[in-house]
């Protein structure tokens, strides 16, 4: 028996193979990995988010960053977006209305608090991969939000909030209105 470890994507698999020997054949028996076969493309507008922008811009860099089923990516030019960021003076808020869409508020209100707007960004948009809250909450934890409080300015998601999405987007479930998302998400 052979052990080989392959690594696609960031993430280590072990594939297993066994070589039974039969009047002189070798017959293979492999363990198949279970990995994302497409990276699911989701698009975003930010073109509404004003002086958040740039934070809205890293924020979909994190989670790219961070996950292999799912890319963020800027809508092009009259395509029609699955996520629509705005800026607005409330608290930040995300209305997912299927997984990987919806609409998004950068909220000024928590801004002029002192909370951090990449992570604000990358929290909301963590709502539109499938995330719910996950309050109280230390600050390692992206979902915990504002309950981190101000000095937190962590905006990478845990590993199982990266697992959680990856399997949000790895199989069945893409496309799913998500159960918990019937309401406004308000941070």
């Amino acid at each position: 028996m052979h052990v080989r470890t392959l690594t696609t994507g960031g993430l280590a698999a072990a594939c297993l193979m066994s070589m039974a020997l039969a009047g002189g054949q070798a017959a293979a028996a492999p363990h198949t990995v279970n990995a994302p076969a497409t990276t699911r493309v989701v698009t975003y507008d930010a073109g509404g988010s004003a002086e958040f922008r740039s934070a809205v811009d890293r924020g979909a860099a994190i989670w790219n960053e961070s996950v292999d089923a799912v890319e963020l990516r800027p809508a092009a030019a009259g395509q029609r977006a699955n996520i629509r960021v705005l800026a607005d003076n409330g608290w930040p808020r995300a209305l997912p209305t299927t997984l990987g869409s919806g609409t998004v508020y950068i909220g000024r209100q928590a801004v002029d608090e002192g909370y951090d707007t990449v992570r604000i960004s990358a929290h909301e948009l963590g709502h539109i991969l499938g995330l719910p809250d996950r309050k109280p909450g230390p600050c390692s934890s992206l979902m915990s939000g504002s309950s981190a409080g101000t000095a937190c300015t962590n905006p990478y998601p845990n590993a199982a909030e990266k697992a959680e999405v990856e399997g949000n987007f790895g199989g069945a479930l893409v496309g799913r209105v998500p159960s918990a998302r019937a309401e406004v998400i308000v941070d």
